[in-house]
Formats: C-alpha cells, structure tokens, sequence
C-alpha cells in the first residue's frame, strides 16, 4: 500500500514553481503535496431560499440542494490532470478548517447548473458558498447570489465549486481514489 500511495504521489508532481514531493522511501512519512482541485456535486435538485430569492442579487439566502450524492468529482486541470472521487461530508470539511486557505476564510465562487423538465433548458445562479449543512441527502449553503436564477429550475443539480489548494496525498490516502490522465 505505501508503495502505492508514492507511486501515486509521484504521478502528481508540480511544476517547478511548486514545491516538489521528495521521493519516498520505506518508512519514511511523505509531506502531502497541495493541489489547486475543483470540486463538482450532483443532486436530484436546488433552489435558492430567502427574502431576495426571486431573482434579486445579495446576501442573505440559502441554496437547498435535495438529493445530495453521497461522494462528489474533484479534478485537478493542468498540469496535474489528476481525477478521482471524495465523499461529500468530507469535502465540507474545508468550511471548518481555520487555515487561512480554507473555505472559511475565503469562501468560494460557485455556480450552480439546474437541468429543467422543458428539453434543452438549464437554469443557472453565480454564487458564494458559505456554512454548509448536510442532513441526509439534504445539502444548505448561507451564499451571495452575484447573478442567475433558480426560479423555473425543476430538474437534477450539478454544483461547481471553484479551486481550492487541497493535499492529493491527503485524499488518496483517507478520501478518495485518484487517476493521472495522459499529458
């Protein structure tokens, strides 16, 4: 298994202005290497609750995502093109790491995409996500809606969250299973 997880580290090198994962030997603890990873969610549905739902731009609203899949995609672009999957709950960890790069202190830009039962149509709000609560399969973000609206969304969800610098060493070991794609 050690073997493995280097062999998989190593997959993911950086470039060189990032910092470089030493190879592993035997034994020896490897420092997780920290790649910038974007994070997709599917849901059965979402809406956007509160005062300025109807189509109003602001704070104070809630996304309810209904139907939450229980692992979500995280994917890394170039030039690490690494993919793999992480269970939700543990991705909304980052809201409750007081990190200075966690979503806590900075919360993330969003957009959430909502298939509509009228063929073709898709519904779309631009977002900032804030204080997660998963309950079951129920997902509610606090968020700023900076544009779009939900209002005729009645169809399954997918939620893009923006970049976060995560650990690929971190999930590959405790969360998720990654693939290198071809460069």
């Amino acid at each position: 298994m050690k073997i493995l997880l280097a062999a998989t580290a190593l997959l993911f090198a950086a470039p060189a202005a990032m910092a470089q994962t030493p190879p592993k030997v035997i034994g020896t603890p490897q420092q997780p290497q920290i790649v910038p990873s974007m994070i997709v969610i599917n849901a059965q549905s979402a809406r956007i609750e509160g005062a300025k739902a109807e189509g109003a731009k602001g704070a104070g609203q809630k996304l309810v995502l209904e139907g939450v899949a229980p692992n979500a995609i995280v994917f890394a672009d170039r030039p690490i093109r690494a993919a793999g999957h992480a269970m939700t709950a543990q991705l909304l960890e980052e809201w409750s790491d007081a990190s200075a790069d966690s979503f806590a202190k900075d919360p993330p830009n969003a957009t959430i995409s909502v298939m509509r039962k009228e063929k073709g149509k898709v519904s779309d709000a631009v977002v900032v996500l804030k204080s997660p609560k998963l309950e079951g399969e129920r997902l509610t973000f606090d968020i700023s809606l900076l544009e779009g609206d939900l209002a005729q969304a009645d169809g399954p969800a997918t939620l893009f969250i923006d970049i976060i610098d995560m650990p690929v060493a971190r999930r590959t070991a405790h969360h998720s299973a990654w693939y290198a794609g071809a460069k």
